[in-house]
């Protein structure tokens, strides 16, 4: 038996995106255990993989989190974070460990001068990468999410007038120049005819209360009303999904749900679009092409550098609603 340790972090949609490997290594490598660690606040989007082995948590100690992971004895590690906290972990433990590399001289030289070295490949294909030296291949089967009974939505959790089916809108992300402006999500509302469910963080609820007030009946906001397991439900559920580039967005992908996405600072081309595998799901990314100052930043920023937001204000809301109305 091979037992490893797999680590990352955070966040949301990173994590996700860890699963094919999670599972092609448990699947392909005889009696291969396998552990998890990752912050404490995201543990639920690894808690009911039925993959993983057992869930080790960076909370409030990192000496007590330490000895927990000695005591284990791991045979390997696998680092698909790659930073300076993953480095204490595997210089603390010293066993063999196979990291993730992460670009970041690529992504600079995108970034601050335009200039695209950044290979053709799916984030995916770069973790699983990791772990080809023990005949590890990628499967094919996407990405994996799940949530365990009693974290699904009820009929009663949302309104009646959208039981039958509605649009998932993600309207939140970490960084204020990943997000779609208000004044587009408003007119995307108001000429949109079906059932909306704007999702979000807590944070996201001041802009969920003026998006829904174009018509309360028609667009619900559910921003912050629900844990993270639940948001993910009602993704699961809706019959289409567009959102901005953020963990939702992986979520979706992993339910096999089509998605519209849309790009602002960030860029496709750092490899992680929505991730289908094998399966024959048709996605729309949406994005302003040739424009001189894109990509700004491989993360994000509070708002546009050059106060301009054309990455994302160039994006009309026709084309949004054209777009959907050839998939529902």
């Amino acid at each position: 038996m091979a037992k490893f340790l797999i680590i990352r972090f955070s966040s949301i949609g990173d994590i996700v995106l860890t699963t094919p490997v999670i599972r092609c290594l448990k699947k392909q490598v005889p009696d291969a255990e396998i552990h998890f660690l990752v912050k404490d606040s995201f543990r639920s989007i690894v808690q009911h993989n039925p993959y993983i082995d057992k869930v080790h948590v960076l909370a409030h100690s990192w000496e007590l989190m330490i000895e927990e992971l000695k005591v284990e004895e791991y045979d390997y590690i696998i680092d698909l974070h790659h930073n300076t906290k993953t480095l204490r972990v595997k210089n603390a433990l010293k066993k063999k460990s196979f990291s993730f590399y992460k670009l970041n001289i690529q992504k600079y030289f995108y970034t601050a001068f335009k200039i695209n070295m950044l290979p053709d490949v799916h984030i995916v294909d770069r973790y699983l990468k990791t772990v080809a030296s023990f005949g590890v291949k990628n499967d094919g089967a996407g990405l994996d999410y799940f949530i365990a009974e009693q974290e699904k939505i009820k009929r009663q959790d949302i309104p009646a007038s959208h039981t039958a089916g509605y649009i998932a809108c993600v309207i939140g992300a970490a960084h204020g120049t990943k997000r779609w402006p208000i004044h587009k999500w408003k007119e995307f509302c108001t000429k949109m005819n079906h059932p909306i469910i704007l999702l979000g963080g807590s944070e996201d609820r001041v802009n969920g209360d003026e998006i829904a007030a174009v018509d309360t009946i028609k667009v619900y906001n559910a921003c912050g009303k629900f844990k993270l397991n639940e948001s993910a439900d009602l993704v699961r559920n809706a019959k289409l999904v567009i959102s901005n580039d953020t963990g939702l967005m992986h979520i979706a992908a992993a339910f096999k749900r089509p998605v519209i996405s849309l790009w602002g600072n960030t860029v496709p081309a750092f490899g992680m679009y929505p991730y289908y595998g094998d399966a024959p799901v048709s996605d729309v990314i949406m994005q302003t092409n040739k424009l001189f100052c894109r990509p700004c930043s491989k993360i994000g920023y509070n708002k546009c550098p050059l106060g301009h937001f054309k990455c994302m204000e160039k994006i009309e809301v026709d084309e949004v609603v054209n777009k959907v109305r050839l998939r529902l």
